[in-house]
């Protein structure tokens, strides 16, 4: 998944240890897991995750100050902190050519080897990031010292009241209730993140250590029961038949042997999703919606669509399934637009028709383009090019866009389900959030929503 957001912490930390051995992680009948079957980047998040937990925070009350500066000054100039972020940015000079070429030969896999000329802007965005965030974080100190901070408690201290100051900057108060409801999604993502990286990692450890078992205990090699147990009941040889055998083999293994994980992620933060007005298919009366911020130039939204929309249809009639906008611009040169001509097919009753079209031709978005899908099923284009261009649907993408921010959507893309965000993108992790919500209608689902 794509992400944009303000600062990137690239810290991990863990939601609580185990009530005995810290080290150990995970239990079966055939031996336990600890901290060791980790790789050693995840072992070392885990073990530091206390002292990483610390550093992200102070690190958010940084960027908490940094923002509040941004609005003073956007204040005092008549303009908006973003307006002023985009003046900084626009004084970075471009990168050279040789630095263009350089990078794109380095890294022409990644760019799934399209050609210069197709992934030019994602190169100069690349190369133009860190320069742009020592700018950026030049005229955040200068701005520091014009407002005088004064930082008052720290944020980690164990003593410290919601209502306790945190720090003062321009005349204005920051407190520690205010940074906690600020960041909590944030730190959540966090910390889930990391329970998520040590259980898969623990899952692939376990599942190898008992198909050794269970091939030893039927005198095979673990080759062979491999063979035996998915590649000979293979019969259409598609990833989503060795997926479900393999899953399928994964649960009979980890209940013989009785496996048990012993760190959890934190309790999900349930959220009021708006699905304001847009498209949407399913049942108003469904006990389960599905809200999707995408953008259609991404191509994580495209291997996840369809994959979603499979899901979904094996729950018929409990399930509405709504769309909303969140077009990655700073790096997805088209995806506004695209938005916006999706909102102009959403006006003549054709959004999913030509959603669909948009996500199999992520290549060629540009406007001529659009225009062509728009006549290829058959919108009236008069109307089509009079709502592409209309304030209003620019206003309908900039509202999912604000929206989104709000509910800690950071790139595309994200699907919440009865207001929880999915955090694995994979079928079964969106069969085990749908089966989760049929007993927990969204009525109920929101009375912990966010404020």
């Amino acid at each position: 998944m794509l992400k944009i957001q303000t600062l990137v912490i690239a810290l991990l930390l863990a939601a609580g240890a185990c009530a005995q051995d810290p080290n150990l992680l995970a239990t079966s009948t055939v031996r336990n897991f600890t901290s060791a079957d980790l790789s050693p980047e995840t072992r070392t998040a885990w073990e530091q995750r206390d002292a990483s937990y610390a550093q992200a925070r102070e690190q958010l009350v940084t960027q908490m100050v940094t923002e509040i500066v941004l609005d003073l000054e956007a204040k005092a100039k008549n303009t908006t902190s973003n307006k002023l972020i985009d003046e900084v940015k626009a004084k970075v000079a471009q990168p050279t050519e040789d630095e263009i070429n350089q990078t794109y030969t380095g890294n022409i896999q990644a760019l799934e080897n399209k050609p210069l000329s197709e992934v030019r802007p994602l190169v100069i965005r690349f190369l133009r990031r860190e320069p742009e965030e020592r700018a950026l974080k030049a005229y955040a100190d200068e701005l520091a010292s014009k407002y005088k901070i004064a930082y008052r408690n720290d944020i980690n201290s164990s003593a410290l009241k919601p209502s306790d100051p945190l720090f003062t900057v321009g005349g204005r108060v920051g407190n520690v209730q205010e940074f906690e409801n600020k960041y909590r999604l944030m730190l959540y993502e966090v910390k889930a993140d990391l329970v998520d990286d040590v259980n898969q990692e623990l899952e692939s450890a376990i599942l190898s250590s008992l198909i050794t078992a269970e091939a030893s205990s039927l005198k095979i090699d673990a080759q062979g029961f491999m063979a035996q147990e998915v590649t000979n009941k293979l019969r259409t040889y598609s990833d989503e038949e060795r997926e479900g055998l393999e899953n399928g083999l994964r649960q009979r293994l980890f209940a013989k042997y009785r496996v048990k994980f012993l760190i959890n992620p934190p309790p999900p933060i349930v959220q009021k999703i708006s699905v304001d007005d847009d498209p949407a298919r399913g049942p108003v009366t469904a006990p389960v919606t599905v809200v999707m911020f995408g953008d259609f130039q991404c191509s994580a939204c495209s291997r996840t669509h369809p994959i979603l929309q499979k899901v979904i249809s094996e729950f018929p009639g409990k399930i509405r399934f709504v769309a909303r906008d969140f077009p990655l611009q700073n790096i997805h040169e088209n995806a506004f637009n695209a938005a916006l001509a999706a909102g102009a097919a959403n006006a003549q009753g054709k959004f999913f028709e030509y959603g669909e079209i948009l996500y199999r031709n992520q290549d060629a978005l540009d406007v001529g383009s659009l225009k062509k899908y728009a006549r290829q099923i058959g919108l009236n284009m008069a109307q089509f090019e009079s709502d592409f261009a209309s304030e209003k649907i620019a206003a309908e993408v900039r509202h999912d866009m604000a929206d989104g921010a709000g509910y800690g959507v950071t790139g595309t893309p994200t699907v919440f389900v009865n207001g929880i965000m999915v955090r694995r993108l994979t079928a079964e992790s969106f069969r085990e959030a749908i089966r989760n919500a049929v007993g927990r209608p969204i009525s109920q689902a929101t009375k912990t929503a966010r404020r």
